[in-house]
């Protein structure tokens, strides 16, 4: 069974391969969904063997760590592989009913199917990789294709903020390449497994210094705050599918690798005070850019680094019961924040617009899309019983577990980022839906393609299906948790004679 955990990177990038020398965009089509199907119904059975068996290893070409390049599938990476993949999947379809509705986005279909499977295959290498140079590799495959998919359509705008995007993401991998070196300098591995045990030997001020340079890495990544402002430039100009697919994913896999730091290479808490005061100015500065936003695409890119806080604020709880509700959260989010990112297209779809100056009536003219956005909105701002109460509820019930100064601010703050977040959401209805306006949407509407339609109920379905599976889906992102804390079941995995 191990041999199926590299297909989840092989599959895409060999469908990224016959998609791109097909000349028929059916065809091209045909087969990208193909792949995403087959990849999500091998991450599902990796989801259930890693949770009733245990981690899952190969070893590529047979090389034995720490020389060989290893895939680790423990229940973190099998279970946000599995979200991840469902996700692509829907955001794919919705793309192709976009393209068959707007023939004029200029999107040149040759280019799209294999840079997004290419972007799919990097989510999945960092989600797999067993050593700090491939989770680079991960990293620099998914952001490679991701330039391609941002400035799609070759508009000025489009090639204006990509090229931002661009620069900061190359700074960004150039600081954790040069991390990648000096671990590998100070350790001789790079193998995670055997980094657990070799970094806690070294010097607490060098250990400390590797620490922070991969961190200011992977928080770019993530874009925390003050980390985070070529985000919401650089989103909201990017076709409706690819701001979706970025915005669930790509910052969570920043993310990821943030959890993977604290919890495999340095336990014990060293820099906890520092996470939970940049998740606590994630939440704050994320949630202000939202409500002073004029523009649906714009407020939701500030909702989304607001949103990266509350994660951050769980690994910083360094307890099983704040990873628990990082890890429930992240799962949570990937799913709401795509589904919302799509109903922004469905907006822009009907109503020819995203700017909430230009925008009114939709909920009489659109009632399908008024009811696709009011759930997300309602589950982002965390009414409850939607999975983003619960998963908030998590996280502050660990704060208060935790106790201190720190953890309780970090409570209230995250209390007021979720009123923020009601009062944004609150807004755009009021504006947008809500009140009379005379707009485009006032004309016969044109029936939305029932491609774009679908993928959007599907995801809005799953993160209201969230609640009513919290119990199961709590238990399952506590087994992660109590793993990721204990960090032997990942070692044993890839090492089962002991660490050389």
């Amino acid at each position: 069974m191990t041999a199926l955990v590299p297909l989840p990177v092989v599959i895409p990038l060999l469908g990224a391969a016959l998609t791109l020398i097909l000349p028929w965009p059916r065809a091209q089509r045909a087969v990208s969904v193909l792949v995403l199907t087959a990849t999500l119904t091998v991450s599902l059975v990796l989801l259930v063997r890693a949770y009733t068996e245990g981690p899952m290893v190969v070893r590529i070409g047979g090389w034995l760590p720490p020389v060989g390049i290893v895939l680790v599938a423990d229940q973190l990476a099998a279970l946000l592989l599995t979200i991840s993949v469902a996700v692509t999947l829907c955001v794919l379809l919705y793309s192709i009913g976009q393209g068959q509705s707007d023939l004029g986005e200029g999107t040149p279909v040759a280019i799209f199917h294999p840079t997004y499977l290419v972007l799919t295959a990097g989510v999945t290498n960092a989600f797999l990789a067993g050593d700090l140079f491939n989770l680079f590799v991960g990293f620099e495959i998914l952001l490679t294709a991701s330039y391609v998919l941002i400035t799609l359509g070759g508009t000025d705008v489009r090639i204006r903020t990509g090229s931002t995007y661009v620069v900061v993401s190359i700074l960004a991998s150039m600081i954790f390449l040069s991390a990648v070196g000096l671990v590998y300098a100070a350790t001789g591995t790079l193998n995670l497994a055997q980094l657990a045990g070799r970094l806690d030997a070294l010097p607490p001020d060098l250990r400390l210094a590797l620490h922070l340079m991969l961190l200011l890495a992977f928080g770019i990544k993530a874009a925390v705050v003050p980390l985070s402002a070529w985000l919401p430039d650089s989103y909201p100009t990017a076709p409706a599918p690819v701001t979706a697919v970025f915005a669930g994913l790509l910052t969570k896999v920043g993310v990821y690798a943030v959890i993977r730091a604290e919890t495999l290479l340095f336990p014990g808490g060293q820099v906890d005070d520092l996470l939970m005061v940049v998740a606590g100015l994630t939440m704050l500065v994320g949630v202000l850019g939202a409500v002073a936003q004029s523009d649906l695409k714009r407020l939701l890119s500030f909702t989304l680094v607001s949103h990266i806080g509350y994660m951050i604020f769980g690994v910083a709880l360094s307890t099983v019961a704040g990873l628990t509700g990082a890890i429930f959260y992240v799962v949570h989010h990937i799913t709401v924040q795509t589904a919302l990112f799509l109903v922004a297209g469905l907006v822009e779809q009907r109503a020819g617009s995203t700017d909430l100056r230009r925008l009114g009536g939709l909920a009489r003219a659109a009632p399908v899309i008024a009811v696709l956005f009011f759930v997300p909105a309602m589950n982002l701002a965390g009414i409850p019983p939607f999975p983003g109460f619960l998963g908030k509820l998590g996280l502050f019930q660990a704060g208060a577990a935790t106790g201190g100064a720190l953890p309780w601010t970090l409570v209230a703050v995250g209390a007021a980022t979720s009123l923020g977040t009601l009062y944004a959401a609150s807004r755009v209805w009021n504006i947008a839906f809500w009140r009379s306006y005379r707009t485009a949407t006032d004309d016969p509407p044109a029936p939305l393609p029932a491609l774009m339609l679908g993928p959007t109920v599907a995801l809005v379905a799953l993160g209201v299906t969230y609640t009513l599976a919290a119990g199961p889906l709590f238990n399952v992102t506590a087994d992660a948790a109590d793993d990721l804390h204990r960090r032997a079941p990942y070692v044993r995995a890839v090492f089962p004679g002991g660490t050389p």
